[in-house]
């Protein structure tokens, strides 16, 4: 040892003082001393083991060791069992937990009070008080309540007025998919795959997008807002509050942020908030993934079967865990990607599931049984109210169903949707929700979905309820929106007439008591208007609509050659290019209500009950009477704008005429005439199809059309008339053309002024073909040249291009704008070109970036666009976007000329919907008798049924 030692390097330097010599270890000492090192290291080795043991949750004699996380697997396992929902002292709360220090209480006196309670039956007439974000009192308040609030409180007198709740949006994209729509903000769906529940929709929500401003102006207090439905599951909705936060963030918009961490403002130990899931099924992920519905059933099947096993293993791990059985436990077992679809299971999220077709929703009903969770709601559900039965059949309970009130058609799965679907779900004992899909329909007007489905025969309370308290129970928030009660969110919502009126308008809306208009503009509405519609009976229509499992026949019976319209209070006639009353009954007097006597189509007399021509007939016996109970004759309308004629289903190729060449862009072939061609709507014609009918049965009873282009040049339009079978029977085709129709946008690859030069050379420069003869008719002043557009920078373009054209000429020419989302801005110099506008939206959107300069109407500005073009001279008629959209155009002529607070009289307003358009599109009729439309308890332009139409082109009546 001495000899090893004496090895060993030295860690010193040479002049290091020497180390005194050490005693040699006695051969004993040393020999325990190599003992006890090995005792000291085996204690080691046993320690290390035991801990090692303990870590597996096991030790040698059987002991339970627990692991050192076991506190963290406990809280996890406990919160597993924590159902969703409010804490149980919410509603004692004296604050929102969203409240806006500095906020003022507010005092609403002498209210109507639609509170939503009683299944939306109770009405309070009353006074409300709104303090600390949240309603305090619903009633008649104390004086002594009042003094205490002090000289901070606002005062409101409601003047008798409905005051509801914050109108409550169960599917809407606003935020994620902005308003206008630019491609740096969409964010709507993600493509990478078709399942994806681990995407958030907060993660894309847009504080800038427009909309926020406008829908709150139309009530809309909360929205449900859901990734789209490119994906079988596209991820996780959030619901926000539409007031901007004062923090400017998107989390502030969250109604209950069900992603907080700080657990001294959210404990999800005690209460746990809901989440919400967006599912979808059918054409949307078939065709964005190349499936089909077998495949997609597949997908949502192997995605369940992965969280359903996750939540086994969960739950087997809790199950020993607080029994003490660590033994081989390992980690609490859990999938960042897949926890919320477990949630599903746990009944923890809220699934909102967009679903068409009687397959598509027997596949999520099945699937619910088999994975057992519950869908929330099925959503546009076109075809629900046909299989009542299946969706109760679902697993938990049934889904509510989310619904349009008239849009459908749009594709496949759509073309059985009916607006008696509604009522017939509720008779049925379902939930009905009607939602905006905003911005697919602008939720600023989702009260006028629900006021449609009153108008088709839901009952008004649940009317109100659908767009108020039911989506607010179905999202699992009914705690804290959707009804006037004490304790509840100060959402409300001050109407300057019944919700369920037509034109319906906020005079104030509150959301968290912080009042959202500033100096809103007011409409003087009559006392008629603050008393709920009374609707029609559809009965009948309805019964038909199932007994043709939704296709219901809609062509007219034809009268006899004699009809007598009895008790008619008004009559509007053509007169040359306007239109006059006719007649009008006095109210005051029983026996002065008219008596209109129609023969071949054309009405042979008119007067009261006691006028000779009354009297002339009541002998008649040969004669098909129709009592309109105070309705009217009206001047057909005519509707344009749409490709309404030229197509059956929007997304179906095969049922569609198609789209033109456009010559800046293609190479039109010399077969059909080079770049001298020109297309005619006429060769295109579909007659007979649903949107047509539907239009007819709503008055609508010609239809304008134009080829439809995504470029520059379109054709030339046609008038048709929407009952018509066929091109060849009498009356069809009322005019063959009338005008050409260019577009110009910025969009695709030319640019505006491209086509501008384009339009240039077209009116200036040598053109040739059948192109070269409607040129020469526009010159000559013959035929409007037709332009589509929005912008008021391309408006004021084409103004100038006109003037300079007519100068060069030394003659005018014609020209309509139609679209003309800004053309309010250019208004007096529209009016002093001789330009006339057709707006194409009555209730403007600021969807895309050159529409963004909207008027919106009352509450918002003063007027509309139509009043302001009208004031300046301009002839202004009304269109529509989408085919669907022609049946209601007599709703959106009536809210126009409600809007204009009286400016637009009644014969104005029907002229805006007929003799205009065809004036504007070139299209000559009669001059005093087109067609006339009968409607029964109303006139067109309000919630009346159409019972007849009177023909003289064709030499009928038809009778619905």
């Amino acid at each position: 040892m001495a000899g090893e030692e004496a090895k060993l390097p030295m860690y010193g330097t040479s002049r290091a003082k020497a180390a005194p010599p050490q005693s040699p270890v006695p051969p004993v000492r040393r020999r325990l001393l190599r003992f006890v090192l090995t005792a000291v290291v085996c204690a080691l080795v046993v320690q290390y083991a035991g801990l090692y043991s303990s870590l597996a949750g096991s030790s040698r004699d059987g002991a339970v060791v627990v692991p050192l996380r076991a506190q963290e697997y406990l809280d996890k396992c406990r919160l597993l069992t924590v159902k969703p929902g409010p804490p149980p002292d919410f509603h004692t709360r004296t604050h929102s937990d969203r409240f806006v220090p500095g906020t003022q209480p507010v005092l609403i006196t002498n209210a109507t009070i639609w509170t939503g309670r009683s299944n939306g039956l109770e009405v309070v007439h009353g006074d409300l008080l709104l303090h600390g974000g949240i309603i305090r009192r619903v009633g008649h308040l104390q004086q002594s309540v009042v003094e205490e609030l002090g000289a901070d409180l606002t005062r409101i007198n409601a003047n008798g007025k409905w005051v509801s709740p914050g109108i409550v949006d169960l599917h809407s994209h606003i935020g994620v998919g902005s308003s206008p729509e630019l491609d740096g903000a969409d964010d709507t769906n993600s493509f990478k795959g078709p399942i994806q529940p681990w995407l958030r929709a907060l993660d894309g929500l847009n504080t800038h997008d427009d909309s926020y401003t406008t829908s709150i102006a139309g009530g809309v207090t909360t929205s449900l807002v859901l990734p789209g439905s490119a994906d079988a599951i596209g991820g996780q909705g959030i619901i926000i509050k539409l007031r901007r936060p004062t923090d400017r963030s998107p989390t502030g918009m969250l109604l209950e942020n069900p992603y907080e961490t700080n657990r001294s403002v959210y404990d999800p130990s005690i209460s746990l908030r809901y989440r919400q899931m967006k599912h979808a099924c059918g054409e949307n992920p078939d065709g964005i993934y190349g499936f089909t519905r077998m495949d997609t059933a597949w997908a949502f099947r192997q995605a369940y079967e992965k969280a359903r096993q996750i939540k086994q293993s969960q739950d087997d791990f809790c199950a020993k865990a607080v029994n003490g059985q660590w033994v081989g436990l390992g980690e609490f077992p859990e999938d960042l990607q897949w926890e919320a679809l477990v949630d599903v299971l746990r009944g923890r999220v809220k699934v909102q599931n967009h679903c068409y077709e009687t397959i598509d929703l027997d596949d999520m009903v099945r699937l619910t049984n088999e994975f057992k969770f519950s869908i929330a709601a099925f959503h546009h559900a076109h075809e629900t109210y046909l299989i009542p039965d299946t969706l109760k059949a679902a697993y938990g309970h049934p889904p509510a169903v989310a619904l349009f009130a008239t849009n459908a058609r749009y594709k496949r799965e759509s073309f059985r949707g009916s607006e008696f679907a509604p009522r017939i779900l509720a008779q049925n004992g379902l939930q009905v929700v009607m939602k905006s899909d905003h911005s697919v329909l602008d939720s600023r007007f989702l009260l006028y979905e629900a006021q449609q489905a009153h108008y088709y025969g839901l009952p008004h309370n649940l009317a109100l309820a659908a767009v108020t308290s039911t989506p607010a129970r179905v999202m699992g928030q009914d705690h804290r929106i959707g009804y006037l009660s004490e304790g509840y969110d100060a959402d409300l919502v001050l109407w300057d007439s019944h919700p369920l009126a037509l034109g319906a308008t906020p005079q104030q809306v509150w959301i968290d008591g912080v009042p959202q208009l500033n100096a809103p503009h007011l409409l003087t509405k009559l006392p008629a208007f603050q008393t709920p519609p009374v609707v029609p009976n559809f009965d009948k229509e309805a019964e038909e609509t199932l007994q043709y499992d939704g296709l219901p026949p809609l062509e007219p019976k034809r009268s006899r050659e004699v009809v007598i319209f009895t008790n008619v209070s008004n009559v509007y006639l053509r007169e040359k290019q306007s239109v006059r009353q006719a007649f009008v009954a006095e109210d005051s007097h029983p026996l002065s209500a008219g008596v209109v006597v129609v023969r071949n189509g054309r009405i042979a007399c008119m007067g009261s009950a006691t006028s000779a021509c009354a009297t002339a007939v009541w002998a008649e016996e040969d004669a098909d009477y129709i009592d309109l109970e105070g309705g009217a004759l009206s001047p057909g309308l005519v509707t344009a704008g749409s490709p309404l004629g030229l197509e059956e289903i929007t997304s179906e190729e095969s049922t569609i005429d198609g789209y033109v060449l456009d010559p800046l862009t293609h190479s039109v072939p010399e077969i059909i005439g080079g770049d001298g061609a020109l297309v005619h709507a006429a060769d295109g014609l579909l007659y007979g199809t649903r949107d047509a009918l539907y239009a007819y049965r709503y008055g609508v009873t010609t239809g304008i059309v134009a080829p439809q282009t995504s470029g520059f040049l379109a054709g030339l339009n046609t008038a048709f008339s929407t009952v018509a079978r066929h091109r060849l029977e009498k009356g069809a085709l009322v005019q063959e053309s009338g005008g050409l129709h260019v577009a110009i946008h910025p969009v695709g690859t030319l640019s505006v002024s491209t086509q501008i030069a384009a339009l240039r050379h077209l009116l200036l420069g040598k053109t040739t073909g059948e192109l070269g003869l409607w040129i020469g008719k526009i010159r000559a002043g013959e035929a409007p040249l037709v332009i589509a557009l929005e912008s008021a920078d391309i408006i004021a373009s084409v103004l100038s291009l006109k003037a300079e054209v007519e100068a060069k000429l030394g003659r005018t020419i014609q020209v309509t704008l139609i679209g003309g989302h800004e053309a309010h801005l250019l208004a007096e110099e529209i009016g002093e070109a001789n330009v006339g506008v057709i707006i194409q939206q009555t209730r403007p959107f600021p969807n895309v970036w050159e529409k963004r300069r909207i008027l919106p109407g009352p509450p918002l500005s003063e007027t509309n666009a139509v009043s302001v073009l009208l004031a300046h001279n301009v002839t202004v008629g009304v269109g529509v976007v989408e085919a669907w959209m022609a049946r209601n155009t007599r709703l959106d002529v009536g809210w126009a000329a409600l809007e204009s607070d009286g400016h637009i009289k009644k014969a104005e307003a029907l002229a805006l919907a007929s003799v205009n358009v065809e004036k504007l599109l070139g299209i000559k009729t009669e001059d005093l008798q087109g067609d006339l439309v009968a409607t029964r308890g109303g006139d067109l332009l309000d919630f009346s049924k159409v019972v007849g139409v009177v023909s003289p082109r064709r030499g009928t009546v038809d009778i619905f």
